[in-house]
């Protein structure tokens, strides 16, 4: 539910409005309340298509249709206008999420929940078939979820098999993904009740699978993948195979009918305890959520009318009611918002806006909001525990920013968790974070070697896996949706060193060397350098200090390789401790060329351990210097007051995580802030933090600028800023 805005009626013939359930292209969708205080769902259609005759007879379709059908497991009619200035229909409420919400938040049903769901559905089609009619439109986001069993809604395009109203050649109408293959090659005359058995497989294959049968991506490519393509059906129980290959054959007379669906899925579940308790508990919390709105008598006010005669509500505690042209009453609700605002660029405006209908203790009320739990994972103890400790830092500070101001939704409680650094840890906090419904959304883990290890239990518990300082490569983003790094992989570090030795170092001879000790993240760094470094003008010699060595002659003898091939730059991608060593070595053998590395050399201890051979050289990284950044001023005056030290590297980043993760949250409420609606929902957000902007586009998070350079000087790291500006 979000609240009302400025131009939303207060009144729509005898129901009272209380919040808005959903707005599309066509109309808005209300909560309503009637005279007699039932709940309904009250759709209206926008002004713009209410002036099209096609439309508004449309519309008078649809409610012709849904009043002929009556089922249990079909959401009534209860009341409509198609004539009214701005025609409307009002059904009954469920309070329970929609089927394909259900499987987003919190993943497949379980195999008994989906027979249930079949049969049901079934049920509901058979009782449309049997009024003369085809839906035509059966998909996951038409089913409601209800503590007692489904229901089918949205009667939009359902038409009698010989209506010719949609039956024109070539026109297709529907759900690309859960369409039948006549619908898909526009063949209208053929659309009939087989169809919708087609459609209904899909979604009960989505339902216990969570995918769909015929892949994700364009309409188009769904459309020719239902036509030609046989569907996949990995993960589908062996009982409900040979049911669901009927449901989806292509011709529409080897399908079964309705009524033998239902045959063979019935008689298991009947009624209350069908649910998995994931959803049974998000069902009660809506359901609990809905009791607490006012009465209708609670609403009404007296002598106050908007510009088409509707009575007008009174306006909350903190809103504001002004008066427009007409005596048209306009409300601005200045608390109960469900939009996030945003944290300025320059890191002092803060936001925070509420979300439903409850307030907080500053605001007078005493209630209590509901408390919601992100987990930070991290290595706290372990040979990462310096950049764990900073994250675990920066989150607490974002937290305690917003959990102090007044209008928010609900209250963001913290988890801290320590895996020291180990695989076999970070697995066993993994499964306990998984099996813990508390938690919403995971900040972490620190390292790669952790995050390798966890990634798969976060997708399979559908729990948003946040990471700050992780740069894995080649993710798939499509099959770990949970998967939020807030930095760009270890790869694109390249860019940095390439762009320093190109403009800064003017580099004629560079000599890559690839530490075996660091694995992948090395070989990526040395070799994005030489792809990029190589051409007729400059090029590269390729040396590798295996993974053994440790001789300090060892690194005499590849310093000297280097003086020798005249190389006047070097690019190592070892860790801090061998980079100390090589440093020395380069010294020794007479070398001043340019030296860089990547971010697992920037340490304090190599500075130790380097001395005077530290100075000079260059750091790629994936984290700034807080210190250095205008925007995040109020951030490292608080940080400074709250730990009594300066900002650690990676402890912005990890603010910035927080409140990216906390906006989506925001954004959906605290009611529907389910771990799958807070995955579908970060990729959503566009958030622009003290450090950087975080936003997703159509493959990846786009944060490949965010990287930059630090140089050792006279015993201490000095930021050089954006890699850009460092270079310019």
């Amino acid at each position: 539910m979000e609240p009302l805005r400025g131009a939303d009626p207060a009144r729509i013939a005898g129901y009272r409005v209380l919040r808005r359930l959903g707005a599309g292209g066509m109309g808005v969708v209300y909560l309503a309340r009637s005279a007699g205080g039932a709940l309904a769902a009250v759709k209206v259609i926008r002004a713009a298509h209410a002036d099209d005759a096609g439309f508004r007879a449309r519309f008078r379709r649809e409610v012709e249709t849904g009043g002929r059908v009556a089922n249990p497991w079909v959401v009534p009619l209860l009341d409509a206008d198609p004539d009214a200035e701005s025609p409307w229909l009002a059904t009954a409420f469920v309070p329970g999420p929609s089927l394909a919400e259900a499987v987003e938040e919190c993943g497949p049903l379980p195999y008994g929940t989906v027979r249930v769901l079949g049969a049901r559905l079934a049920e509901a089609l058979d009782a449309v078939h049997g009024a003369g009619l085809v839906h035509r439109d059966v998909k996951p986001g038409n089913v409601l979820l209800a503590v007692d069993g489904p229901r089918m809604i949205d009667f939009g395009i359902a038409r009698m098999p010989e209506d010719t109203a949609l039956t024109a050649s070539g026109m297709v109408v529907g759900s690309p993904g859960f369409l039948s293959p006549e619908q898909a090659q526009g063949r209208g005359r053929e659309i009939g009740p087989a169809s919708d058995v087609f459609s209904l497989g899909c979604l009960l294959a989505y339902a216990v699978t969570g995918e769909r049968p015929f892949g994700h991506g364009s309409a188009a490519g769904m459309l020719v993948r239902t036509v030609h393509d046989e569907p996949e059906l990995d993960g589908v129980p062996e009982p409900l195979l040979p049911l669901l290959r009927g449901c989806l054959a292509k011709e529409p007379g080897s399908r079964p009918a309705v009524a033998e669906i239902r045959r063979a899925l019935d008689g298991t579940g009947e009624g209350g305890g069908w649910l998995p308790e994931s959803l049974t508990r998000l069902i009660a919390r809506r359901s609990a959520a809905v009791l607490a709105l006012p009465a209708v008598d609670a609403t009404e006010v007296s002598g106050a009318s908007g510009a088409s005669g509707a009575t007008v509500a009174d306006a909350a505690p903190g809103a504001e009611t002004a008066v427009g042209p007409g005596g048209a009453t306009r409300r601005r609700f200045l608390v109960l918002g469900s939009a996030a605002g945003v944290l300025a660029a320059g890191g002092t405006a803060a936001w925070w806006t509420a979300n439903g209908p409850g307030r907080t203790s500053a605001q007078g009320s005493g209630t209590r909001l509901p408390r919601l739990v992100v987990a930070l994972h991290a290595d706290l103890s372990g040979s990462g525990r310096t950049t764990g400790r900073a994250q675990e830092n920066g989150v607490r500070l974002a937290l305690d920013h917003l959990n102090s101001r007044a209008g928010r939704g609900f209250d963001l409680a913290l988890q801290v968790h320590d895996d020291e650094g180990s695989a076999t840890r970070a697995r066993q906090v993994a499964r306990r974070l998984a099996a813990d419904d508390r938690v919403r959304a995971v900040l972490g883990p620190t390292t790669d070697a952790c995050a390798k290890a966890t990634l798969g239990l976060y997708q399979q518990a559908r729990l948003p896996m946040v990471t700050v300082s992780v740069g894995l490569n080649e993710v798939d983003p499509t099959k770990y949706r949970v998967y939020a790094a807030t930095r760009p992989d270890d790869a694109t570090l390249a860019a940095p060193v390439v762009r320093y030795l190109v403009r800064t170092a003017g580099t004629r001879k560079t000599a890559l060397i690839d530490d075996g000790a660091e694995g992948d993240f090395s070989w990526r760094l040395c070799a994005g350098v030489d792809e990029a470094v190589r051409s007729a003008q400059r090029t590269t010699v390729r040396r590798t200090l295996a993974a053994e060595d440790g001789a300090d002659r060892d690194f005499r003898t590849l310093a000297e390789s280097v003086t020798d091939a005249g190389a006047d730059a070097v690019v190592f991608g070892g860790g801090y401790a061998r980079a100390a060593r090589l440093a020395r070595a380069l010294r020794s053998a007479g070398y001043s060329g340019a030296r860089l590395a990547g971010h697992r050399a920037l340490d304090p201890r190599f500075l130790t351990s380097a001395g005077d051979a530290a100075d000079g050289w260059v750091f790629a990284t994936a984290f700034l210097d807080p210190a250095r950044v205008t925007a995040a001023k109020s951030f490292v005056a608080t940080y400074r007051a709250r730990f009594d030290t300066a900002p650690p590297w990676y402890s912005a980043e990890a603010y910035d995580a927080t409140l990216f993760v906390a906006r989506a949250m925001t954004a959906l409420g605290a009611l529907r802030a389910e771990r799958g609606a807070i995955m579908g929902r970060l990729r959503e957000t566009d958030y622009r933090g003290i450090t950087k902007r975080l936003r997703y586009d159509s493959s990846t998070y786009r944060y490949a600028d965010a990287m930059y350079l630090f140089r050792a000087t006279g015993g201490a790291f000095r930021c050089l800023g954006d890699y850009r500006d460092a270079t310019a």
